[in-house]
């Protein structure tokens, strides 16, 4: 049941993500330059944090495959792997925020463009944090020499929200990185 209620929840995150996107193409539709003149984004220094979270996801699925094989230790590890590698995605974030926040292109009060990029970014980095976490707590959850009946299906669950943020980080790097 689990597992079903976190499928369902996700498909109301597929809707709120998707109603950014949508903003975000209609204003850039309406837009003659897009990105603005004087747009300075990092696009390598993105793609390798990207490179990072989207590794994050083999890191979790990993530590998911120890769980069910009772291998707490190992997925202990792997978590712990996967902690650190979302949190430097955030730490990446968070400078790439205040780097381009002194720059009049990305500067939310000052363009669409910075306006959504800040908005797209910050909300998926709270999703990432959230994320975070809940892994957290997994790793509350493997305290002790054995696990309860619900401990697979928790991890199951916090597995397919990771998943799920590492996509709609593909989405936004390519709309807010890639595309001009």
């Amino acid at each position: 049941m689990l597992a079903i209620g976190v499928m369902i929840w996700l498909g109301s995150e597929v809707m709120f993500f998707s109603g950014l996107f949508a903003a975000f193409f209609t204003i850039r539709s309406h837009a003659s330059v897009w990105p603005p003149t004087g747009t300075k984004l990092d696009t390598i220094q993105a793609g390798i944090f990207t490179v990072i979270l989207l590794a994050s996801s083999f890191t979790m699925q990993h530590a998911v495959w120890q769980q069910e094989r009772g291998k707490r230790t190992s997925a202990k590890r792997w978590i712990v792997v996967t902690l650190i590698m979302g949190a430097a995605f955030v730490g990446n974030q968070f400078y790439e925020w205040i780097t381009l926040s002194h720059h009049a292109a990305t500067d939310p009060t000052v363009t669409a463009y910075g306006s959504l990029f800040y908005i797209m970014t910050g909300l998926h980095g709270l999703h990432v944090f959230l994320g975070l976490v809940a892994m957290v707590f997994l790793l509350g959850r493997l305290k002790g020499p054995k696990g309860d009946p619900g401990e697979t299906a928790v991890f199951q669950g916090v597995s397919y929200y990771w998943h799920f943020v590492d996509i709609v980080w593909i989405g936004l790097f390519s709309c807010l990185f890639l595309l001009k």
